[in-house]
This record gives structure tokens, sequence and C-alpha cells, in this order.
């Protein structure tokens, strides 16, 4: 049944490089086993620019971005998975089914360039078959998904588990990467590598250096957090990028594994007779008053109570504030008095040049009596205006 299915694929491959992305793609593939299909964008490509190619020698590599759901549905089926890292990268579409049925996948290819779109529409039919009774799990450190879903990536990974497993008679079950198992997201550094784990199963059982791993030497060393040594004679890794890690290693023994529950067994919906519906017994009254007391009239009362504080402030303590408001306005009509008074002096010493000059421009002028010092006896041109400036030892500040 797997080489029928591989020889579908293949068919289906050869057809959509003659007819285009467009074509419909069907691939029967077993429960069980790992599917991966790449999503090539030069078979897009030739959608996108066929004129370009045959009449104007123009040939494209434009970045280009995949969508794929199942159709009539939003997302893909839990068991299918697709990844593309750049524009500029194949999509791959990978999983692995879990029971039998067919699922009709549309993928929506998007040109980054001239934003033109095409579909393609994948029938995919997954067939029941007896799963690998031994299966173990693997844990890649130094990969990523989209560098081990390639098939040539796949075969060097399979023939370094075949030595370690000492069997030809290998599978991949299943291939999923590291962050949805819970893993972090790897620092943008050289050498930081997401990980992936690697399922494969056989009819053959686990070798000795699998079993190896159920030991408790093994358990205590991956406990502590030492560096774990490979058991002798198990280092199979031919590229140091597929080497496994020991203590990530999980083997799965499905035949000592207990059958799964019996499915529930479904009614025919109508009740059996028995007796009378007696209906449950009404909840006892109760008073609701003080729960009115407490919600309603307790916050009416606050707010009659800040309403009343409000009113006398605004309305009760107005005297004094008028009151003070009428001295304000006298001290600043006072004053307005005042310069109406000075401008009308100053105007009439303008128009009367002979008068004499007001006693406030007088030097060495006293505002309190309206007399004035004596002129100072000086040959200086210059009047001090302080007493100060003349004998520098007095003494000009107020006394009592």
């Amino acid at each position: 049944m797997a080489g029928c299915g591989s020889w579908l694929f293949f068919v289906s491959v050869w057809a959509v490089g003659l007819l285009g992305a467009k074509a419909e793609i069907k691939l029967t593939i077993p429960v069980g086993r790992l599917f991966t299909y790449e999503l090539l964008r030069e078979t897009f490509q030739s959608d996108f620019e066929p004129l370009s190619k045959l009449y104007a020698g123009r040939l494209y590599d434009d970045p280009m971005i995949f969508k794929c759901n199942q159709q009539n549905f939003p997302d893909l089926p839990e068991w299918l998975r697709f990844t593309q890292r750049h524009p500029f990268d194949n999509g791959f579409l990978y999983g692995t089914p879990t029971t039998p049925g067919k699922s009709i996948i549309e993928v929506y290819a998007v040109n980054k360039r001239s934003y033109e779109t095409t579909r393609q529409i994948f029938v995919i039919k997954a067939v029941s078959e007896r799963m690998p009774p031994f299966q173990a799990e693997f844990f890649i450190k130094l990969r990523e998904i989209e560098k081990v879903l390639p098939s040539s990536v796949q075969g060097e990974i399979k023939q370094d588990l075949q030595k370690l497993w000492d069997t030809e008679a290998l599978e991949i079950v299943n291939i999923s990467n590291a962050l949805d198992r819970g893993g972090r997201v790897p620092l943008p550094i050289a050498g930081h590598f997401e990980g992936v784990y690697v399922k494969v199963g056989s009819e053959h059982y686990f070798s000795e250096c699998l079993l190896r791993t159920l030991s408790s030497e093994h358990g205590r060393q991956c406990t502590a957090g030492t560096k774990v040594k490979v058991p002798g004679g198990c280092n199979f890794c031919s590229i140091p990028s597929n080497c496994i890690s020991w203590c990530k290693t999980e083997l799965f023994d499905l035949t000592k594994q207990e059958p799964a529950p019996p499915a529930p067994t479904v009614g025919s919906g109508i009740m059996e007779a028995g007796g009378d519906f007696n209906p449950p017994d009404s909840p006892p009254s109760r008073d609701y008053f003080p729960d009115y007391m407490v919600t309603v009239i307790v916050p009416l009362i606050l707010a009659l109570v800040l309403f009343i504080m409000l009113a006398y402030i605004m309305f009760g303590r107005r005297e004094g504030v008028v009151k003070r408001d009428e001295r304000t306005n006298q001290i600043q009509l006072y004053h307005h008095h005042t310069i109406h008074g000075n401008t009308d002096e100053l105007r009439d010493m303008a128009g009367n040049r002979g008068l004499p000059p007001p006693l406030s421009t007088l030097p060495m002028f006293n505002y309190r009596t309206g007399e004035g010092a004596p002129p100072l006896q000086s040959d200086s041109p210059t009047i001090p205006l302080i007493m100060a400036q003349h004998d520098p030892y007095s003494d000009t500040l107020p006394r009592k």
C-alpha cells in the first residue's frame, strides 16, 4: 500500500509539471505514515507569467507566499501543517494522518511582485494500514523543520537511524517542530536552531543501543544534567547536524499498550419509564427590603446632605464675599482717581512752562514733610541725589 501511495504521488507531481499549478492533485497516503509535499515556486511561476516566457523570453523568480486551508474551512485539518520560512523559499505541507478519510486542501499562491493569485487543489485520501508496533522518537537539536522535510535530508536521517536500530525495515512516522511541542524560540544567532522531533517505527524489536536508554544509569545521568556519553558503539551519526539527543529519546512498544476503551453506547434518546416527574421545590421567600435600603435609600440620603452643604456654601456665605469685593473695588477706584489727578497735573505743567516745577521733582525732596534740602555747595556740575555719594561716612539708614 505504501508503494502504491508513492507511485500515485510521483504521477501527480509529473502531471502538475505538465499542466501547471491549476491541475487537481490526488494523493493516497497510509494512516500512520509521514506525508510531505513540497510546493515548488517554479510550478506556480509558470502560471503567473506564461506569455512572457513564450514571446518576450523573460524568466522571473518572484517571491511568493502560500495560504493553505481545507475546503470550506478557515484552516487545515488537525493532522496537517504548513511551513514556509521566506517568500523566496518553497513551502511544505506535512503531517501524519491518524484516521482514514478524505481531505480537500486549497493552496493559494500570491505573487509578491505583481500581486497575482493562483489556486491549486489537493485531494488527500488517507487509507487504513497497520501501525508499526515498535516506535521511537528522537530529538535532533541542530535542525529546523524546513531543513528536514526535503526527501534527501529525510533519507540521510533514515540511514543513520537504520544503523542505530540495526534494521533496514524502518519508516518515518512523524516529524514535528520543537516549537509545537513547547520549545523556545531560539536567539537569532548563528548556531542556534529550533530543533525537530523525528518519530520512526519498525516491525523489528529495539536494538541494544536503544534499550540502553531505558537503563537506570542513563536516567540518572539525564536527571543530573551532566553530559551524557553516547553508549559504546552506538554513534552512527554521519552528519553532525543529524545527531540525536540521547536524553530526549523515547521508546514506544504498542504491543504492551492497553487497548482504547470502547466507545459509549448511543441510546435512543427516549427516557425510560420510571414514574412521574417530581420537579424540585421552589426556593424559600426572601425579604429584599434591607437590600433596597442599602442600595437605594442610603445613596439618596448622602446625595441630599451633599446638596445642602453645597447650597449653603454657594448662597449662605455670599455676604462676606460681596463686602470683600466692594472693598477691593473701592481701592481700585481710589488708585484710578489718583492716576487721573497725576495725569491732569502733568498736563497743566506741560501747558504752563513758566510755573515752578512740582515739589516731587526737586532734589532731595522729602515726600513726607514736603520740604526740600538746601542746595549743596560743590564745584561739581552734578549734584548727588544721595547723601552717601557726598559723604561716604554718613549713615543713611532710617532712624526712629
